[in-house]
C-alpha cells in the first residue's frame, strides 16, 4: 500500500497530523532528519483550546498526568522579595468550558505522549530520515528519502512540511517567509536544575532599579528541573557557565548554583508567516508556515491548530471530496498572522520594559479563534468553537457534548427534535421528553444556553469542534 500522506517532521505538529490521520485509517508516514527525540522544554506552555485538541484525540488524561498548572511566580528585586504572582489567573471551569487554564509540560513530554498514542495505530516516527528532495504531479508527490547514505523512492497523495523554521519543504517550493529577524535582541533559554529554590514555585530576579531586565525560572514538571531564560548580552556561548553567570547576578544570592544543563538555546526574535499555506498536493503547518515569539506561549499551540484543522480535510480528500483543501489555508493563515500579533505585542511589551508584560489575558488562549466572517459578531455561527455541556444518554449515563464529537466524524444535532431523524444525528431533548431516535437528554439546561438553542434549532458541527451550521 502506498504511503497516502508523508509528514516531514515529527513535532507536535507533526505528530497530531498523523494521529489525527491515523485515526481516520488514513495511511501515513512521519519522518524527521534528526537522529535523536528533542530533549527540551521548549514550547512547555499548553493553551486550553489545545486541551480540547487532546481530549478529541485521547491524550489528555496522559498530559494532564504529566505537567502541571501554571506556578505562582515569586519576584526578588535586588535580592529582596517583593511579592508573588501568576501570568495567568486561575478559573473555574464552566460546562461550556471544561479546561479553561493552561497547562505547562516541556514539549519532549508532550511530542512522547503523542508519540505513544500514535504507536496504539501502528506508526513509528522514522527518526534519521531526511526529504532530500520531491517533485510533484497532478495525482501525487514523489519523494526522495535519505538515510546516511541510502536513498529511498516513496510516492505519496500528499506531503505535509511540518518540518520547522527552516523548512525543507517551503523552501523548495519557494515560498516567500515573509517577515523580520531582530539580531539585536538574543534570549537564552535552557533546563537546568537549581535544588536550593522550592520546586513548587516559579522565580523572577532582578535588580531593584530595573525589575523587568533580569532571569526567569520556571518550574518543569517531572523532575527538578527549571526552565532557565535571561537576555543574552554579548557573544557568550549558551554553556551552564554563562547561565550561573546570570543567576549569580541577578538573585543576588551565592548559593543558587545551577546543574545538570540538558537543554539550552539562543532565541532571536523572528517573527514570519509564509506567504502560503499550500501548493498543490503539498501543504505547510507549524513553524515551517509561522514562527512566533515565545512571549504568550502560541507557537506550538497554533501549530497543532493547523494539523488539526488539516487533518480531516486530508482524509476527506482521499476520500473523494477534495473541496475542502482550499479552505485550510484560507482559515489556518488568517489565524496564524492573527495570533503573530499578539505575541509580537507581548513582546514589544517585555522589551519595553511594561510591567504587565508577563500578564496574560484571554486573547492567549486561542478558545476566541474562529473562522467566520469577521463582521459577524453574532454568538455561534458558522466558524465559532463549539461548546461543551453536560448530558445524560439513552441509558441514563452521563455524557458530554465533546463525547458526541470525539472521533473522526461530523456531528448533526437537533435541537427539541422528538421525531425520526438521520440515522448520524443526536436529538438534543430536555427532561421528560420522548424522542424516536438516537438522543442525549439536556438535564440541566446547559446545552441549549450554551448553543442559543430553541426548539427546531440545528447545529452541524465539524470533526475539530467548530460549528458547519447553525440554523
Amino acid at each position: 500500500m502506498r504511503n497516502q500522506v508523508l509528514v516531514a517532521g515529527a513535532g507536535p505538529t507533526g505528530l497530531i497530523l498523523a494521529l489525527d490521520l491515523a485515526r481516520r485509517n488514513i495511511p501515513v508516514r512521519v519522518i524527521d532528519q534528526a537522529t535523536e527525540f528533542f530533549a527540551g522544554s521548549r514550547g512547555d506552555g499548553i493553551q486550553p483550546r489545545t486541551l480540547e485538541v487532546f481530549d478529541d484525540l485521547g491524550v489528555l488524561d496522559a498530559v494532564l498526568a504529566a505537567g502541571i498548572p501554571t506556578p505562582i511566580m515569586r519576584a526578588y528585586l535586588g535580592g529582596e522579595f517583593v511579592g508573588e504572582r501568576r501570568m495567568w489567573e486561575p478559573i473555574e471551569p464552566t460546562p461550556a468550558l471544561p479546561y479553561p487554564n493552561p497547562w505547562l509540560l516541556g514539549q519532549s513530554g508532550t511530542e512522547a505522549i503523542l508519540r505513544a498514542r500514535l504507536a496504539e495505530f501502528g506508526v513509528q516516527v522514522e527518526l534519521g530520515t531526511a526529504l532530500a528532495g520531491f517533485e510533484q504531479d497532478a495525482t501525487g508527490v514523489t519523494a526522495t528519502l535519505r538515510r546516511g547514505a541510502a536513498e529511498e523512492t516513496v510516492r505519496a497523495d500528499y506531503l505535509v512540511g511540518a518540518d520547522g523554521g527552516r523548512s525543507t519543504v517551503r523552501k523548495q517550493l519557494g515560498i516567500a517567509f515573509e517577515g523580520t529577524t531582530d539580531e539585536s535582541l538574543r534570549m537564552l533559554l535552557g533546563d537546568v536544575r537549581a535544588d536550593v529554590l522550592d520546586h513548587e514555585f516559579g522565580y523572577w530576579f532582578a535588580g531593584a532599579d530595573r525589575p523587568m531586565e533580569g532571569i526567569a525560572l520556571s518550574p518543569l514538571p517531572g523532575g527538578r528541573q527549571f526552565q532557565f531564560a535571561a537576555p543574552l548580552t554579548g557573544d557568550a556561548e549558551p554553556t551552564l557557565a554563562v547561565l550561573q553567570e546570570y543567576a549569580d547576578r541577578y538573585s543576588g544570592r551565592t548559593d543558587l548554583t545551577l546543574t545538570e544543563l540538558t537543554w539550552v538555546t539562543v532565541w532571536r526574535p523572528n517573527v514570519r508567516l509564509a506567504e502560503r499555506f499550500r501548493d498543490g498536493r503539498v501543504f505547510l503547518a507549524g513553524d515551517a508556515a509561522h514562527v512566533h515569539p515565545p512571549t504568550g506561549g502560541q507557537g506550538m499551540n497554533t501549530g497543532i491548530q493547523d494539523a488539526y484543522n488539516l487533518g480531516w480535510k486530508l482524509a476527506a480528500a482521499l476520500n473523494g471530496d477534495e473541496s475542502l483543501l482550499d479552505s485550510y489555508e484560507s482559515e489556518r493563515r488568517t489565524v496564524a498572522a492573527s495570533v503573530l500579533g499578539v505575541s509580537s505585542a507581548l513582546l514589544d511589551k517585555l522589551v519595553d520594559g511594561d510591567e504587565d508584560a508577563m500578564e496574560r489575558g484571554p486573547e492567549t488562549q486561542q478558545l476566541d479563534i474562529s473562522y467566520r466572517d469577521p463582521a459577524d459578531r453574532r454568538p455561534l455561527v458558522p466558524g465559532d468553537r463549539a461548546p461543551d455541556a453536560p448530558l445524560k444518554d439513552m441509558a441514563g449515563n452521563p455524557i458530554r457534548m465533546f463525547d458526541l464529537f470525539r472521533g473522526p466524524h461530523t456531528t448533526h444535532l437537533y435541537f427539541g427534535e422528538t421525531g425520526e431523524l438521520p440515522a448520524d444525528a443526536y436529538a438534543v431533548i430536555r427532561p421528560g421528553t420522548t424522542a424516536a431516535g438516537r438522543h442525549v437528554v439536556d438535564v440541566e439546561g446547559h446545552a441549549f444556553a450554551a448553543y442559543h438553542a430553541v426548539d427546531g434549532t440545528r447545529v452541524v458541527v465539524r470533526p475539530d469542534g467548530y460549528l458547519a451550521q447553525h440554523s
